[in-house]
């Protein structure tokens, strides 16, 4: 087994962007847009990409999620049940890509990315403070935490903005809190994920334990700042990142289309 892949230069370099990613992923979700590309431009094939950074963004949301409970602003304790279904979603997600084909889900989500973040810019008094809880206990945990970690089980981008969200506009939660529990659930099911990666041999396990230090860095510092700068950071992030995103997939998927319509309007 090849333990790194990579020259040490770019194992390097891969250590910085993680630590970007890991800072990015701890505010708003959606690191992997920078670790993703950079592991498949070093040359690693995608299943590998996927794979490693998977094993990058555990040490990313362990590093958040670790500061946000010593801090207070998670208690485990009340969350156990939405980890418990997040964990076993995001296992039946990653069983359920290893038979299906995601194509619909990458048409639908640009889409849905937009709309979290046209949510969060026209509707700026949303999650200045707590509101009231619209869901408890189980019915809670199999919706932000089921569905949801099956569809990071399953495919993945944007999770972590999903779960934010859930907190919100389900528990009532504001937008500093929604973040450090979304956190915990995003952490919950890249384990759950990572785990078949691990079982199918794919992970390049020296390139992604410095990445997994770089994202652990990154988001210890992201952290910080969610509790310290609260939603005047978190919500032009996630709209940022939300429009990059969905620009990132749409072009994915349809690169060769909007190419050709726009040489025909030059033409």
């Amino acid at each position: 087994m090849d333990w790194f892949v990579v020259s040490p230069l770019l194992v390097g370099l891969l250590f910085f962007v993680a630590m970007l990613a890991g800072f990015i992923d701890s505010i708003a979700g959606g690191g992997g847009l920078l670790t993703v590309p950079s592991l498949l431009a070093a040359g690693l094939s995608p299943a590998q990409a996927l794979a490693t950074n998977k094993l990058q963004s555990v040490g990313g949301s362990f590093s958040a999620s670790l500061y946000f409970v010593r801090r207070g602003a998670v208690k485990l304790k009340e969350q156990w049940l939405n980890i418990a279904m997040t964990f076993i979603g995001s296992v039946l997600g990653a069983i359920l890509i290893q038979r299906l084909q995601a194509d619909m889900l990458r048409q639908v989500l640009p889409l849905l990315l937009i709309a979290i973040g046209l949510w969060f810019l026209l509707m700026p008094r949303i999650g200045e403070e707590d509101r009231a809880r619209r869901l408890y206990g189980l019915p809670y945990a199999l919706v932000g935490g089921g569905c949801i970690g099956f569809y990071d089980g399953f495919f993945g981008p944007g999770a972590g903005s999903f779960y934010a969200l859930a907190f919100v506009t389900l528990c009532g939660f504001n937008l500093a809190k929604a973040t450090a529990h979304a956190k915990i659930l995003n952490f919950t099911s890249n384990v759950g994920s990572l785990l078949f990666f691990m079982f199918g041999g794919k992970v390049v396990w020296g390139t992604g334990v410095i990445m997994m230090l770089g994202a652990f860095c990154g988001a210890r510092l992201g952290a910080r700042l969610v509790l310290a700068r609260g939603q005047k950071l978190i919500r032009p992030m996630v709209v940022i990142v939300s429009a990059v995103m969905s620009a990132k997939l749409l072009w994915d998927n349809h690169g060769s289309d909007i190419m050709a319509w726009l040489t025909t309007l030059h033409a």
